[in-house]
């Protein structure tokens, strides 16, 4: 369900199931948030869920002065305190994609030491190569899992992120945004960065399109 672009606004109006609160509502071009809604409306008041979704879904919009549906819908889950943490997994796992995925944890009843928190660990070094996709050794899948279930921090690999950080980062939730693994200068995945432009592109083709019927209608 990665980036799918075939659901529209009038979609999300049109719902009969109250899985689009206002506050969040449609999620731009892309459904991914959509479909974050749509798990988040299944689950139990006490309900956990695990979601894996492509990268960009933590990142894009965030850092861009213009307003961006993907980035509000986002902002509203977090503001709700809704998301208990993102694990940032390594590239060419998936058969469809050679690009990291990550998996967003839901929790619609946190315990209150990880209430206006989200624990964010980027596991993108922890693979073997593999022909034709890398894989999770046991090893690694066992570090994820404890790690997380102790939300315990570790240098290069895992935090714990308070709310107003995540704020100050324009609701940014990717864990290569927190997460340093390299050993000076901060590393981000080229998927994500190429994520980020391809939405900065689109963004400034929709502004030139509508400067152009101003125009146009100012007859200049």
């Amino acid at each position: 369900m990665w980036n799918q672009t075939e659901f529209k606004e009038k979609d999300y109006d049109a719902d009969e199931f109250n899985r689009f609160p206002k506050g969040a509502g449609f999620p731009g071009g892309k459904a991914d948030w959509g479909w974050m809604q749509h798990i988040l409306a299944s689950l139990k008041p006490e309900g956990r869920a695990a979601v894996v979704l492509d990268t960009g879904a933590a990142s894009r919009g965030s850092g861009n002065a213009n307003t961006n549906k993907e980035k509000e819908v986002r902002r509203w889950f977090v503001e709700q305190d809704l998301i208990e943490g993102v694990l940032y997994l390594p590239d060419n796992l998936f058969y469809n994609t050679t690009a990291p995925g990550i998996i967003i944890v839901l929790n619609k009843a946190k315990p209150q030491e990880r209430k206006d928190k989200l624990f964010l660990l980027n596991a993108g070094h922890d693979f073997v190569k593999g022909d034709p996709k890398n894989y999770l050794p046991a090893e690694a899948v066992q570090r994820i899992a404890d790690t997380f279930a102790a939300w315990r921090e570790e240098e290069k690999y895992s935090r714990i992120v308070a709310r107003e950080e995540i704020a100050k980062n324009d609701f940014n939730i990717s864990p290569s945004r927190y997460i340093h693994t390299g050993e000076s200068e901060e590393y981000r995945p080229l998927a994500e960065i190429v994520e980020e432009l391809n939405t900065l592109e689109e963004e400034a083709r929709k502004t030139d399109a509508a400067l152009r019927i101003i125009l146009a209608r100012m007859g200049i």
